[in-house]
């Protein structure tokens, strides 16, 4: 994680310590599931506009031109773009990516991604070494 961007972005996490049985998640909270995601995206009008709808306002975080940003759910999702398993670091200022606390396979795990260029929020996996930010949901 680049400590200079910490304090805007968060810190990136692999889906290994998303569920460490240590707990990421503070007391009273928990990462999640895909079906919590898709209880979001649909409760915001589908994974169509719900990408719109969770991304902060404006050009100060995102890149221009942040297609369809209006944050109405309160969600401010910033884009901390994503670490790759081999510690390289991409895409800040182009996308943001949330862990789920759900498996797909082996390898992989399912997130949700938004990005500067469009007002989706769609529904992916990716392998489980890479660093996404999490969002927790209160318990």
């Amino acid at each position: 994680n680049n400590t200079a961007d910490g304090p805007v972005y968060g810190k990136l996490y692999n889906w290994y310590a998303v569920n460490d049985s240590r707990g990421l998640a503070p007391l009273g909270y928990h990462i999640p599931t895909d079906t919590e995601w898709t209880t979001l995206t649909t409760f915001l009008g589908g994974v169509g506009v719900a990408g719109g709808k969770m991304k902060a306002t404006g050009t100060s975080v995102w890149f221009s031109p942040n297609t369809d940003a209006t944050n109405s759910s309160g969600f401010t999702g910033l884009p901390a773009g994503y670490r790759y398993d081999d510690g390289a670091f991409g895409f800040i200022g182009y996308v943001g990516n949330w862990w789920s606390s759900s498996e797909l396979n082996t390898d992989g795990a399912w997130f949700r991604s938004i990005s500067y260029n469009i007002g989706d929020a769609f529904r992916s996996a990716y392998n489980k070494s890479d660093g996404f930010s999490v969002r927790c949901l209160r318990d």
